[in-house]
């Protein structure tokens, strides 16, 4: 029955695998949306007397460069552009009108810094009105029938807006091409407006483009391609130091080895891969879908297998006892379950534009990784538990040693996950805005450098050397040889004999 299990539980993931690569194949000419935000036929949404589009927001530094007057893009300036953007009001709106009238309505184009977001509407006037009624407009406070605006008196120019009107009966107008350049670092926002009722119904089509002084990449995330290329290297110099160790004592090695040089190979490969991800990103403005996927699925096969690699080294696979058992099943579909909600969560998580997805949504993909996590750490440290116990038991103080260190590690490790889930939930609980964009990198980089630190824990702890007896399982010996020297010379040889009976007596029941 569990060989049964094995073979099926192989032949699902060979063909999820199949699966997968078609797919990655089929899209790879395909672009995710990034910097450049494209709207298509997309509606306004009433808010008070008021109908708004969320044209994007992203977190922008100052322009490096001193202003072009020829306007020609140039590095080291930082701007938002508006190409071919147009609004389509319906039929019954457009004929409405008198033919002759040169403005029919207007669309508003509002860009601000995260910090003047109380300039927009009427909460200096203390009215919950956005759009200017007559009452306010007979006070000289704004222009009736347009957004009510607070202009910054630091920055006389900001919130930056800009009209487009319709004229007699014209259905479509297109927005003039604009360029708005950025002096000072902030989070900025989009959005489109208008507060004649008799548009409702309006669509917007075209796209903007937003550009930060190095590149496309967005400000929060800039930082990060920095993280990817020094960890790229990090798993580099990693990846050589055991490569030689590897080879120095390729007689000795066992096939924990192997598992630990792959879960390492995967590592350089996806700080690489993410590397090139967002340098193409800052280069271009445009997320290729198909490298977008190849980084997702390389973050997600290395998060699956180092969990992997830490719940067989918790059971003592190799050291303590030659294989799984009856358990390889549960583990294998464990793995597979957690491979396909994480997947589904970085897929959430980078694909489409930065703004695309809720926090709601976000939330309900990350609650089965959650849950699956939180399945790995107690299965890991229940493991761990017996693992001791079962090598106190016998006196094997080399391999004891060797676990307690372990232990140590992964201990102080899920406190500082703890630690930080609880500041990550305080961060984003305190700045719902992303007013602190520029330090918000900080958060992913934290457990990519977790990850790296676990891994390089396994690595000493189970470097190859010339006397893979201290950490290797022996058949018919349930001590190594430096457990010999540390342990008395009453041990006999039918505890020897008991403790191998009880090592396949718990296989089988397993």
């Amino acid at each position: 029955m569990e060989q049964r299990g094995i073979r099926a539980t192989k032949t699902c993931s060979q063909g999820f695998w199949i699966s997968l690569l078609v797919f990655l194949c089929m899209i790879t000419t395909t672009q995710v949306e990034g910097s450049i935000h494209e709207y298509r036929n997309e509606a306004f949404t009433p808010k008070t007397n008021a109908f708004f589009f969320h044209g994007g927001s992203e977190g922008l530094y100052a322009s490096k460069a001193p202003p072009d007057s020829s306007g020609t893009t140039q590095s080291g300036k930082s701007f938002i552009r508006f190409e071919g953007v147009t609004f389509r009001r319906t039929k019954e709106s457009a004929s409405r009108q008198e033919g002759m009238q040169q403005s029919t309505g207007v669309v508003e184009a509002i860009i601000l810094d995260v910090k003047d977001r109380k300039r927009i509407g009427g909460a200096f006037l203390k009215t919950n009105a956005i759009c200017c009624n007559s009452t306010l407009a007979e006070t000289g406070s704004c222009k009736l029938g347009e957004v009510i605006l607070q202009k910054n008196p630091d920055i006389p120019s900001w919130p930056r807006v800009i009209k487009t009107h319709f004229a007699g009966k014209i259905e479509e107008v297109k927005m003039g091409s604009e360029e708005v350049e950025i002096n000072s670092n902030g989070m900025y926002y989009l959005y489109f407006m208008f507060c004649n009722p008799e548009l409702k119904g309006t669509l917007i089509n075209g796209r903007t483009v937003w550009k930060n002084p190095n590149g496309y990449l967005p400000g929060k995330m800039t930082p990060l391609m920095t993280v990817f290329g020094i960890m790229s290297l990090a798993y580099l110099v990693l990846g050589l130091v055991w490569f030689l160790r590897f080879v120095q004592f390729w007689k000795d090695i066992i096939q924990l080895h192997y598992h630990i040089t792959a879960v390492i190979a995967l590592g350089m490969c996806e700080m690489a891969v993410w590397y090139f991800e967002y340098a193409n990103f800052n280069s271009a403005g445009l997320r290729p879908m198909g490298i977008t996927l190849w980084a997702v699925t390389f973050t997600t096969v290395k998060k699956t297998l180092s969990r992997l690699l830490l719940l067989v080294v918790s059971m003592g696979f190799g050291v303590v006892r030659p294989t799984l058992g009856g358990i390889t099943s549960k583990v294998l579909v464990l793995g597979l379950v957690y491979f396909i909600a994480s997947e589904a969560f970085e897929l959430v998580e980078h694909l489409g534009n930065i703004n695309d997805f809720s926090k709601k949504t976000k939330v309900f993909m990350v609650l089965p990784v959650v849950f699956l996590d939180s399945c790995f750490i107690l299965w890991i440290f229940s493991s761990l538990s017996k693992t001791l116990e079962k090598l106190q038991m016998r006196r094997n103080m080399a391999k004891l040693e060797l676990y307690r260190k372990f232990t140590n590690a992964l201990a102080v490790s899920v406190l500082l996950s703890i630690a930080w889930i609880g500041f990550e939930l305080y961060f984003n609980a305190t700045d719902p805005l992303s007013e602190l964009w520029q330090v918000a990198w900080v958060i992913p980089a934290f457990w990519t450098l977790l990850a790296y630190f676990l891994l390089v824990v396994i690595c000493v702890l189970w470097a190859p050397s010339r006397n893979p007896t201290r950490y290797a399982y022996l058949e018919g010996e349930d001590f190594d040889e430096e457990g010999i020297s540390l342990t008395t010379g009453d041990i006999t040889m039918k505890l020897e004999r008991d403790a191998l009976v009880e090592d396949l007596e718990e296989d089988k029941q397993e």
